[in-house]
């Protein structure tokens, strides 16, 4: 049976993930709030910011940065596109 979870992203009843997605205390928060489809929105998002602000993810202050994103994305309202960020043309 597939695990469904009132998703704060989507606002709405959707799958939910399998097992939770980063460790500790937010790893559990995304697991019990966030759907399938709101992380692969966040590895979008997330692989934008490091490219576009030309992170490493091994730096410790990069992490801290995407880590305080993620937070951004699913809890705090939303998170900002990089400044200067110009979507590709499809």
């Amino acid at each position: 049976m597939t695990r469904t979870v009132q998703c704060v992203v989507l606002k709405k009843e959707a799958e939910g993930m399998d097992y939770a997605p980063y460790p500790g205390e937010l790893g559990q928060r995304i697991y019990d709030h966030v759907s399938k489809g709101a992380w692969g929105q966040w590895l979008e998002h997330q692989t934008m910011l490091i490219n576009e602000n030309r992170l490493s993810p091994i730096e410790p202050k990069a992490r801290a940065l995407l880590v305080s994103e993620m937070e951004k994305f699913f809890f705090g309202g939303g998170a900002e596109k990089p400044a200067g960020f110009v979507a590709p043309e499809e």
